[in-house]
């Protein structure tokens, strides 16, 4: 099978739902001038809740189900199963049964009441593991559900490479694009690790000089929703930490204020991992005289309540 040729033709993604990317890039003057910003210094950040299921994710499951159709590892009827903690979760929701599938998600028991009402809502099949393990151990539980079921399509979005070529392929050119090549520094958090490694992979290709830098929390108790403490954590294999150059922890209280920040001078309301990439933005542009400075909002708050 033609791998490429298949990818190509699979339009359905858009033509049936609004096009997935191409989201706009926010200037957030008014957040780095309350920072005590220079003109000299531009920070702008990816809305990626125009996204279809509302955050960045649509990306990558858009992108694992596609390889998997063209390598006829996944077709209608069968079931695809993953674990979430959140926004991977609406994104199969969305894309998986949209096109045709059914979707079991393995999902801690401590996502918020809102994620959790709205998967139920698509009918999904849940299961609810300790929320004490976090997504580690709904991913262990994933994996023990796919050895023992092979009608099961597994996505495996930590380890999937797929998962990380969905951003080389389109978030990384498009911050290229809109900030017509000037971006000298790409902040993202860690979750999956797939948008860091894609974009920053794409990015250092094109100039080595861009500064790429992590956003984790700075404890493995600080309970940031889609971020991990790598530290303790389960390292997923779709995660380079070879391409940061830097990596920038912060506190649950950091972000918290830089939500707050965000609506009152931007008027925006975002969620808490796209508060930390912009705190840890922040501080990384205190330590530069010039530059552009691109991060990203995986979501924003609808679903944290």
């Amino acid at each position: 099978m033609n791998t490429h040729t298949t990818i190509q033709h699979l339009n359905y993604f858009e033509t049936a739902i609004w096009p997935i990317g191409q989201t706009p890039l926010l200037n957030l003057k008014a957040t780095a001038a309350a920072a005590g910003l220079t003109d000299s210094i531009q920070l702008l950040a990816k809305a990626e809740w125009f996204n279809p299921s509302g955050s960045v994710k649509d990306r990558a499951a858009k992108r694992i189900i596609q390889v998997a159709e063209a390598e006829g590892k996944l077709w209608p009827g069968m079931t695809l199963l993953d674990s979430s903690s959140g926004n991977m979760a609406l994104a199969y929701a969305t894309l998986g049964r949209l096109h045709g599938y059914k979707v079991k998600l393995v999902v801690p028991a401590n996502a918020t009441p809102a994620r959790l009402a709205l998967l139920r809502n698509y009918g999904l099949d849940l299961t609810l593991t300790d929320p004490a393990e976090g997504s580690d151990g709904a991913m262990a539980t994933a994996r023990q559900m796919a050895a023992k079921n092979p009608n099961y399509f597994y996505a495996n979005q930590y380890d999937n490479p797929a998962n990380w070529e969905a951003y080389y392929h389109t978030f990384a050119p498009e911050m290229w694009q809109q900030t017509g090549g000037r971006i000298t520094h790409f902040v993202a958090g860690v979750g999956s690790g797939g948008t860091f490694t894609g974009a920053a992979r794409w990015l250092k290709e094109r100039n080595a000089d861009i500064v790429c830098a992590t956003v984790q929390p700075k404890t493995e108790h600080e309970g940031i929703k889609g971020l991990k403490f790598m530290a303790t954590a389960v390292s997923p294999k779709v995660y380079d930490s070879s391409l940061a150059d830097k990596h920038l922890a912060v506190t649950a209280a950091e972000a918290q204020e830089t939500r707050q920040l965000l609506a009152d001078c931007e008027g925006l309301s975002v969620g808490p991992s796209g508060a930390a990439n912009v705190t840890a933005a922040l501080r990384l542009a205190q330590t530069v005289e010039e530059g552009t400075i691109v991060t990203l909002f995986p979501d924003d708050s609808r679903y944290y309540s």
